[in-house]
């Protein structure tokens, strides 16, 4: 059968990414001090296409995100994936996401009732010209108090629900746990958000955020210099987003380093 992808291109190209997203499979989970897990996730690969072919062979993708599901290395070896992919796509760089849904049973900070805690978090690993690199990223919803509300009102203070998203870098050697990240995150925030709260929990979050009121600002910078001294971690992106209780836009604050 005539192989079209295989036909020369004559429009002097290079695509940089070219592949599959949205690849729903089972992803296997390190779980701090536990089992693996397996999760639902979806899949992004791509690989980079010199100007000489037509297309990629985006079935390549498929068939060795399968075969590494199947060795049970989905999520714990996604260097050697990846790798496998540029290989079998003769590539000279690409790229491989998994985003999905990780629970953490989380307390109640009095009555010390569990419930499921979920996130939103992410594993990327990118080769380019045999440097690799891989990034964990996760999303945590935080509460935040506004320190002006606090200041110029005589009873009451607007807050809301916030997201901090981090993503990290760090080297191969080394090992972040979610459960770890998660919790520096949550500690920059004027109070943690619970799965699960009775009165006597609501009453001591409504105060600690009273206690520590924070702009977009202020929680982005908590964030920024616990990553520049975390001794593992050697580039960061944060981003934080209040979506604001008392107007019609969300306040924002975005930083983004290399140590």
């Amino acid at each position: 059968m005539k192989d079209v992808q295989n036909i020369q291109d004559n429009r002097n190209v290079d695509i940089q990414k070219v592949g599959i997203k949205h690849v729903e499979l089972p992803l296997i989970i390190q779980r701090k001090n536990k089992s693996d897990k397996v999760v639902y996730a979806k899949a992004r690969a791509c690989v980079s296409l010199p100007r000489d072919y037509k297309g990629t062979h985006m079935s390549r993708f498929v068939e060795v995100l399968n075969e590494w599901r199947g060795k049970n290395l989905l999520g714990i070896d996604i260097k050697g994936c990846l790798e496998k992919i540029i290989k079998k796509l003769q590539a000279q760089s690409g790229e491989l996401e998994f985003d999905f849904k990780y629970f953490i049973d989380k307390k109640s900070p009095v009555t010390e009732l569990a419930a499921p805690m979920c996130y939103d978090c992410s594993f990327e690993g990118v080769i380019d010209n045999d440097n690799y690199k891989f990034i964990l990223g996760v999303k945590v919803p935080v509460t935040t108090l506004c320190p002006c509300s606090k200041e110029i009102s005589e009873n009451g203070a607007h807050n809301q629900r916030a997201m901090i998203s981090v993503k990290i870098s760090y080297d191969e050697k080394d090992h972040v746990w979610l459960e770890d990240l998660i919790e520096l995150i949550e500690s920059c925030a004027s109070c943690p958000v619970y799965p699960l709260l009775k009165r006597q929990d609501e009453k001591y979050v409504t105060e600690k955020a009273w206690d520590n009121p924070k702009f977009v600002e202020d929680v982005l910078r908590d964030v920024v210099v616990k990553l520049r001294n975390h001794p593992i971690v050697k580039s960061f992106e944060v981003d934080c987003e209040a979506f604001e209780s008392i107007h019609n836009h969300s306040a924002w604050a975005h930083q983004k380093e290399i140590k």
